[in-house]
């Protein structure tokens, strides 16, 4: 019996040395930190396959930064796949800039799959610029995947946006005013925040596209293209005044025109294209009347030549006539004569009024 005590003794005596060696350095560095953390919560950890090393540093920095935050909820936090780190970050900062952000809130926005630290940050700017923004506004926000920090950034500092955007391939916004010239032209839009409208508000792009569609607009009702380049704030004027930022996430300050230039005669161009596709109109009509009177001459002279081989078929049963009657006496031999004589006069009179015609 004292051999069994004694081998079992044994080999708990092991496993306590296994457990303190593995367990010792990070047990120590929390003891020396003042965060008390057992030797059983550990193994613990270890057995709920929990990153032991991670959760004792997050706690002890939570502790150095004077944060209440226990080993369970980070250990819990952990389990239900959060950014532990991520967590860790969020309290300290929303703690030392006096934020009233509890971890449990922090690390649901996490496990929702928001960014805690884009919260606090762009809670921390709100509040120093005095905008009113509530944790749940900006969780929200974040949420619906829009940059919360830049939102409020831009709410304190408006930007301003290039209209056609950078990168598009079209450096300038062309229109054509109504005497036929080409106008171009670039915008620069000033913009604000609004973070009521932030969720569900239209992107920056829908402004460029709306000022865009505008400003081409504004060009295309101008009688001419020198009031353009007499007054650009017309424009610019006659396109703030639609209220563009309506749905959108963004309130427009002011649009100027940053540049304007003359481009091309647009109506001279189109009355050239215009001219040449009349001239090809009438050529195609001109060669088809042609070709219908080319069609109309073939089949006369298929007429022609019908009737001559008439006239050859009813000649060649003239002889065959004559002779018919001379059988049945209807025809002497004098007639015949005659009928000669008078054929005879009649083709030397065509051909003297032939040779008088070409004579003259």
């Amino acid at each position: 019996m004292g051999v069994v005590f004694g081998g079992f003794g044994i080999i708990v005596g092991i496993v306590f040395f296994i457990v303190v060696i593995n367990y010792w350095g990070i047990w120590l560095q929390a003891a020396s930190s003042g965060v008390k953390v057992s030797f059983f919560s550990l193994v613990g950890m270890t057995f709920r396959k929990v990153n032991t090393k991670l959760i004792i540093n997050s706690l002890i920095m939570t502790h150095k930064a004077g944060v209440n935050v226990t080993l369970n909820f980070l250990d819990q936090h952990y389990l239900a796949r959060g950014n532990v780190p991520a967590l860790t970050q969020a309290i300290i900062m929303s703690h030392q800039s006096g934020l009233k952000l509890t971890p449990q809130a922090l690390g649901a926005h996490i496990l929702a799959g928001g960014d805690a630290n884009a919260v606090a940050r762009a809670l921390i700017a709100a509040s120093k610029a005095e905008i009113e923004l509530s944790f749940q506004k900006a969780c929200a926000i974040d949420l619906a995947g829009r940059d919360i920090v830049d939102a409020v950034n831009t709410s304190v500092d408006p930007r301003v946006i290039d209209c056609p955007k950078a990168g598009t391939g079209k450096p300038t916004l062309d229109a054509v005013a109504k005497d036929g010239i080409q106008v171009k032209a670039k915008a620069r839009v000033t913009v604000r925040t609004c973070i009521e409208r932030l969720v569900g508000g239209a992107t920056d792009d829908t402004i460029i596209a709306r000022v865009g569609e505008g400003i081409v607009s504004a060009i295309g009702s101008s009688e001419s293209y020198t009031s353009v380049l007499e007054n650009p704030d017309r424009i610019s004027n006659a396109v703030l005044s639609k209220g563009l930022d309506s749905g959108t996430a963004f309130e427009i300050l002011s649009i100027d025109i940053a540049d304007v230039d003359v481009g091309e005669n647009i109506g001279a161009k189109l009355d050239i294209d215009r001219a040449d596709a009349q001239k090809q109109v009438a050529q195609a009509n001109a060669e088809k009347r042609a070709a219908e009177a080319r069609a109309a001459q073939a089949e006369q002279e298929a007429k022609i030549r019908e009737m001559r081989a008439e006239v050859v078929r009813a000649e060649a049963e003239l002889p065959k006539a004559m002779a018919e009657a001379f059988r049945q006496g209807n025809l002497g031999i004098m007639d015949y004569y005659k009928l000669n004589n008078i054929q005879a006069d009649t083709d030397m009179r065509e051909t003297i009024s032939g040779n008088d015609v070409d004579s003259e």
